[in-house]
């Protein structure tokens, strides 16, 4: 949180197509650590979509040129649409600015990696928008994997549905990933997060030809490490799926069940006493935050220089060329 007194840092968001676009711009606008200058839109009609919701009452609409040169402009939130993502990006980074661009990395991994680089280059920051990452179930996860609660881990299985309305499902079409590529990725940043990049990636899709036909709407990757095996589904089809998402974590010491994902629910068998918790089972109770807060109360801590970044650029790589393997696509 920003301290009383302390200038908020402006920030800037470039597009509002992306799923994510208008939950970012509304905690955005009510950050203590942020002045939002202004919202970029250049396709006429989104723009006008945009202009009916709630969120984007009363914004300030910008051309990218005059965002970028706004004086003591600091960052930009990347919004758009998946396809535009990168490009965007890239002239934002070039610009100078700290970057929170939404998930996942397009479709080019060479591009993705020319854009850390450059940022690396210039010292600026690239926060990828994994909405996870600061989920307190999440967290949890990492922190018994990390202190060595659940012994060798041998088997993580995850599963992210939903029941996508024909419309939503028309709109993935031109991404040739499917469900994986949208929405799998999120978990697929976890498993990365707490075993690093898979040996191997090996993808199975299927279209049920519901509306939207063509879409990969039913997806299966398997990611096989030395020590382990993990599976990660993803679909847009199954009623009740948002209910059903989970992250499971088998180790031969114990297992963290989270399920759902949101509002997190935690199950956790051990084998013997770990931490504060006995041997046996225990339902933990974590906080239910609110995306995005504290994902981007962390960049405008990095962006102040009180503390280092976390996700590295050599994670978020390995995440994009995992998930663009699982997703059935090239990495070159």
């Amino acid at each position: 949180m920003a301290e009383a007194g302390r200038p908020r840092l402006k920030i800037g968001q470039v597009g509002t197509g992306h799923a994510h676009a208008d939950g970012k711009l509304a905690v955005l606008r009510r950050s203590p650590d942020y002045e939002l200058v202004g919202v970029v839109e250049p396709d006429e009609e989104l723009r006008r979509r945009a202009e009916t919701r709630k969120e984007y009452q009363g914004v300030r609409w910008l051309t990218e040129e005059q965002l970028l040169n706004t004086p003591g402009l600091r960052a930009v939130a990347v919004e758009t649409e998946v396809k535009d993502l990168l490009p965007v990006g890239e002239r934002c980074v070039a610009a100078g600015m700290h970057l929170h661009l939404d998930k996942p990395a397009g479709e080019s991994l060479p591009v993705f990696r020319r854009l850390l680089e450059s940022a690396t280059r210039r010292k600026l920051t690239v926060q990828m928008g994994y909405m996870f990452r600061y989920n307190a179930g999440f967290e949890f996860c990492f922190r018994a994997a990390r202190e060595g609660w659940l012994g060798r881990i041998f088997a993580i299985e995850t599963g992210m549905g939903k029941a996508s309305s024909a419309d939503d499902r028309k709109k993935l079409l031109p991404y040739r990933g499917g469900t994986m590529f949208e929405l799998g990725c999120h978990v697929i940043d976890a498993v990365v997060a707490l075993l690093g990049p898979p040996q191997k990636v090996s993808a199975h899709g299927r279209s049920s030809g519901s509306p939207g036909g063509g879409l990969l709407d039913n997806q299966l990757a398997t990611l096989e490490y030395p020590g382990a095996l993990v599976t990660v589904r993803s679909s847009v089809i199954e009623v009740g799926g948002s209910a059903r998402r989970q992250f499971v974590v088998c180790g031969d010491a114990g297992t963290v069940d989270l399920r759902p994902l949101e509002p997190p629910s935690i199950r956790l068998t051990l084998d013997r006493a770990q931490g504060e918790f006995k041997r046996g089972s225990h339902d933990v109770q974590v906080p239910n935050l609110p995306r995005y807060v504290a994902d981007l109360a962390d960049l405008a801590r990095v962006i102040r220089g009180e503390k280092e970044f976390a996700w590295k650029s050599a994670h978020d790589l390995a995440v994009q060329e995992t998930i663009l393997r699982a997703s059935g696509l090239p990495v070159v």
